[in-house]
């Protein structure tokens, strides 16, 4: 009974283990200086194929003397992802805004390792041959190469978002133009900020009218330069959006999130006033970017829900500007 019990923690223990040192070295090899240009970590092969063969590895060794539960071969493939991720924040291998948005994709590709291999297993038995074992681990770093000869597909997006304001159109104007320096007791909780992008800090306007430069400035010394091409006091405003990503300090953004860098760069800026009566308005804020991965549909997810979350939390200072001016002009 003890025997029974220590041989099936000891496969276990040995799963997790060996499944953890795969992710190790696989995480590093992607991210190697000399590699990059062969592997690189904004591939399928990293994101996907990864930790497919984690999950793969993790129910191979746990299965060795045993075939275990459908339930370990959907969530026993986690404890070394779990464990994988703790090391990275511990040991600052990669920022946490990095860390979250490929999560997912990691527990939910380990997990299909794990159906995968278990229905494998149920199939021919534990007698996969060297050659195959050899094959399966070596999968996304074949694949990688093969992959980085083809350009990353493009995609041009735009997220819409929208407050309501109780206040007159010329009150919000003079607030979306040139945004006043945020003061701490107007900041709030954002979930995008809570991850570590930089909160919003102002934007300064050079003068008014087409051609004006719009310096949008957040945490971190980041930095947008916002030239305006549409003006129409008290109804719109847009502006193209110039990033620098040589500007932007390493310890602010991860490279593989940074504004104007090959994966993301931000476009274009517009807002619109919306008159809905004497002093009620429905301000509209559109962002247009640009996202290059090899996985648009699943980077997109994380994108929009970025730049919604960043535009939300602009919105809502702006409309308690604005409320307070009409309040205060009223009082």
């Amino acid at each position: 009974m003890i025997k029974n019990l220590l041989q099936w923690l000891f496969s276990i223990w040995m799963a997790i283990f060996l499944a953890l040192i795969y992710g190790i070295a696989a995480f590093f090899a992607f991210r190697y200086p000399a590699f990059k240009a062969v592997f690189g970590v904004m591939t399928f092969a990293y994101i996907f194929l990864v930790p497919l063969v984690l999950g793969c590895i993790t129910v191979f060794v746990g299965e060795w003397r045993k075939r275990r539960s459908w339930w370990f071969r959907i969530f026993m493939p986690w404890a070394p992802i779990g464990l994988l991720v703790a090391l990275a924040l511990i040991f600052a291998w990669e920022g946490a805004i990095c860390v979250l948005m490929i999560l997912p994709s990691f527990l939910i590709m380990a997990s299909l390792g794990g159906v995968f291999y278990g229905l494998v297993n149920d199939i021919r038995g534990n007698s996969l041959n060297g050659f195959a074992i050899a094959a399966l681990v070596l999968l996304p770093f074949v694949t990688a190469p093969v992959e980085n000869r083809f350009a990353a597909p493009s995609d041009y997006r735009s997220v819409k978002t929208e407050i309501d304001i109780h206040s007159p159109a010329s009150r919000v104007w003079p607030e979306i133009i040139e945004v006043r320096r945020f003061r701490p007791e107007e900041q709030h909780f954002s979930w995008v900020h809570a991850i570590g992008f930089p909160r919003p800090v102002e934007a300064t306007l050079s003068h008014p009218g087409i051609g004006g430069i719009r310096k949008a400035s957040f945490e971190g010394n980041v930095l947008f330069l916002e030239t305006i091409d549409h003006w129409e006091p008290e109804k719109s405003l847009s502006f193209n959006i110039a990033a620098d990503p040589d500007s932007i300090p390493q310890t602010t953004l991860d490279e593989h999130v940074t504004v104007g860098g090959p994966f993301f760069d931000v476009l274009k800026g517009q807002y619109e006033i919306e008159t809905l009566g004497p002093d009620h308005v429905r301000l509209h804020l559109t962002s247009y970017y640009r996202l290059t991965t090899p996985f648009n549909f699943y980077s997109s997810l994380w994108t929009d829900f970025v730049m919604r979350d960043i535009q939300n939390y602009i919105l809502g200072i702006l409309r308690q500007r604005s409320e307070q001016a009409v309040a205060g002009s009223t009082g």
